[in-house]
């Protein structure tokens, strides 16, 4: 057994702010609300639903994971956040479209308390929305100065004892690295100049960071994925995840993917097709935010397959990805999949896979498990990129020295492994040679 960490308790509320009160945000909201009143029950939520075991599987050790590690108690959730939007979350779910009234109204008065603070926001980088509920402010530096205040405000108004942020906003055009996201000081200058490759996001995480709260990136965008944010993060001994909730057609993925590759079959192609018509879909019907998506998307196949060691079954296999606007499937994603594989002596095969999916219901636990887990690892002296985390995105966020981790059956393994480590508890590695000694 490892030495346990020391784990502060979990005492008093947890301020939970998220970017974005849209679709994914009321949907996670009203549901915990709904939780609360007896009316739900959590399913999707590892964190409230999941069970861990302990030990050997003679001892049929298996408590729920709530039970078993220091986790905040959903009664001790406080919700705040940014829109671009004034609608408050009573409102701007009717709008979403994803919870029916019948869900709603029970929880409908205290949703309709809930009004998001004006956003940062800069339609440069999401091209395709437009809102009036924004602050207004000379320099990048000074919007994350005001996100400060917000944060302050929010935890004095509410007595909070902790604070976590999660980005449920929109994805924004696509950047990459550049010099000014290389360190803490170029960073600053950059933001106090107004640089175009500091986007919206990475002030709120910025805003975070120096606020010492836990930073969860659940957009493609590059955001906390850059040098100065590592560095930040670790300054402040603050934790920080990401990038992009993995819900519908990339959960697929990495749910197939390892299989193929467990049974050792080769792929020609994999063509993957969406249709949404949700606010998610109208964002990535704009060209520069569907190459960030489309980037997250692409590389999980390559990262599980390994066809630079398996050269001989996934070193020419075609992966497409489309991703359709259409406005009457609202939140009720659509994704097809078309894959090629071969087999014996090449032989070829084919499975197709339609899911109709709820991208937000999909969403909510994972915002909710993410909540819970960054606040715990703050608790635990947890710092910087939580690699542990990648089962719940799509471009897992990791050392730069290593490769991303995609296979969600190793994902959920190192997850419930780290829960194991916290707690001074046996690793499980599944060997099992002492039952037959």
């Amino acid at each position: 057994m490892s030495a346990k960490i020391d784990i502060q308790k979990p005492a008093g509320k947890l301020g939970v702010m998220t970017v974005g009160l849209g679709a994914v945000a009321t949907t996670f909201i009203a549901g915990i609300m709904s939780i609360r009143k007896g009316l739900s029950k959590p399913i999707g939520s590892l964190t409230q639903m999941g069970t861990i075991r302990l030990g050997k599987r003679t001892e049929k050790k298996n408590p729920l994971i709530k039970d078993f590690i220091e986790l905040a108690g959903l009664d001790d959730l406080v919700f705040g956040g940014w829109d671009i939007f004034p609608d408050n979350a009573y409102e701007a779910a009717v709008k979403a479209g994803v919870l029916r009234r019948e869900h709603l109204n029970p929880v409908r008065t205290k949703l309709e308390a809930l009004k998001p603070w004006p956003a940062v926001f800069d339609q440069r980088y999401v091209k395709n929305l437009h809102g009036d509920n924004v602050k207004k402010a000379a320099t990048k530096y000074d919007y994350a100065r005001l996100l400060m205040d917000d944060i302050r405000d929010f935890k004095k108004a509410f007595k909070l004892d902790r604070m976590v942020m999660i980005w449920c906003a929109s994805t924004e055009i696509f950047l990459k690295r550049e010099p000014v996201h290389e360190t803490i000081k170029a960073f600053e200058k950059a933001m106090k100049e107004n640089h175009p490759s500091i986007a919206p996001s990475m002030i709120y995480a910025y805003a975070a960071l120096q606020s010492g709260v836990p930073f969860a990136n659940g957009a493609p965008n590059l955001t906390v994925d850059i040098p100065a944010m590592w560095q930040l993060a670790r300054e402040k001994a603050v934790p920080i995840s990401g990038k992009d909730f993995k819900t519908g057609q990339t959960l697929m993925k990495t749910i197939l993917a390892p299989g193929f590759k467990a049974r050792l079959l080769g792929l020609n192609g994999w063509f993957s097709t969406n249709i949404l018509g949700n606010r998610d879909g109208e964002v990535l019907d704009d060209p520069e935010s569907f190459k960030t998506k489309e980037e997250s998307k692409l590389s999980v196949l390559e990262y599980i397959l390994q066809p630079e060691v398996y050269p001989d079954l996934y070193s020419k296999y075609t992966h497409k990805v489309r991703i359709n606007y259409y406005p009457p499937r609202g939140d009720n994603k659509e994704g097809w999949d078309n894959i090629d594989i071969f087999g014996w002596m090449g032989y070829p095969m084919q499975i197709k896979v339609d899911f109709l999916c709820r991208d937000s219901i999909l969403a909510a636990p994972i915002v909710l498990d993410l909540v819970l887990f960054m606040d715990l690892a703050r608790r635990a002296g947890m710092k910087g990129i939580q690699e542990w985390l990648s089962f719940y995105f799509k471009s897992p966020m990791c050392a730069p020295e290593l490769y991303p981790e995609h296979d969600l059956f190793i994902q959920l393994m190192k997850l419930k492994n780290t829960l194991r480590h916290l707690k001074g508890e046996e690793l499980i590695t599944h060997l099992g040679l002492e039952y037959y000694d």
